[in-house]
């Protein structure tokens, strides 16, 4: 059997493992329960968009082939009722008059806004951001962006692409909650997303040096196997 020096040195190593690593194997604990009992959709926001977006129709528009410069890509987009060419993802052209379309108005992101959330949705705000911290909610997306707000308990706001009105995303308090927690789960408190940091890799480690001296313990301690090996 192991000597009592020893064995009291693997149950010091042991204890002070389970203090240092004891929080986050909290945290991985209570962000899984969460991830497992909440519905993604309700995260993504799904409750407060409408169910159905209306495509709307126009005429008399102008030919793409009269747009100059090189075309990769061509979307028709409905801006206020209003219809643009997107031009390679960058550029809006009046489909209309065929002028070209510097940015978007804050009634105009209102109104795209308005296309995709619900109508019992009160506004209390809007203001366009022009940058973004990595910890921001919205951070990733196209900028500049308006950021419209709503009276609601749960804080939501929506953001629509100030350069294109792509209506891009909306945010509310459950999803900062999740978003939250993904980072603790992950341990990525950069990006949220890299399961390949290093702080996940050592706490990971960590974690199974704390099991398996558990484990070691249990076998230097038990009384039984002590029982069972005195027989051979």
């Amino acid at each position: 059997m192991v000597k009592r020096k020893t064995a009291l040195k693997l149950r010091k190593t042991h204890r002070y493992l389970g203090l240092f690593i004891g929080v986050q194997f909290i945290m991985w604990t209570v962000s899984g329960m969460y991830f497992s009992w909440t519905d993604i959709d309700e995260i993504h926001g799904d409750q407060f968009r409408k169910h159905h977006v209306e495509s709307v129709s126009f005429s008399n528009l102008r030919a793409p082939s009269g747009l100059t410069g090189v075309v990769k890509s061509l979307q028709l987009k409905d801006i206020a009722g209003k219809p643009f060419y997107l031009v390679n993802g960058e550029k809006l052209i009046d489909a209309l008059k065929g002028e070209e379309k510097k940015g978007i108005t804050e009634e105009e992101a209102l109104a795209i806004a308005g296309k995709y959330m619900r109508e019992d949705l009160v506004i209390a705000g809007i203001e366009m951001i022009k940058e973004t911290g990595d910890h921001h909610e919205y951070r990733g997306g196209p900028l500049p962006a308006y950021v419209i707000s709503y009276e609601t308990p749960e804080n939501i706001r929506a953001y629509v692409s100030a350069l294109d009105g792509t209506f891009q995303t909306l945010r509310h308090r459950n999803w900062r909650w999740f978003d939250f927690l993904w980072m603790t789960h992950t341990m990525d408190y950069e990006g949220r997303d890299n399961f390949n940091n290093l702080v996940l890799r050592i706490f990971s480690l960590l974690g199974l040096i704390t099991v398996l001296s558990g484990f070691v313990l249990w076998y230097i301690s038990s009384p039984s196997v002590r029982k069972f090996l005195k027989k051979f």
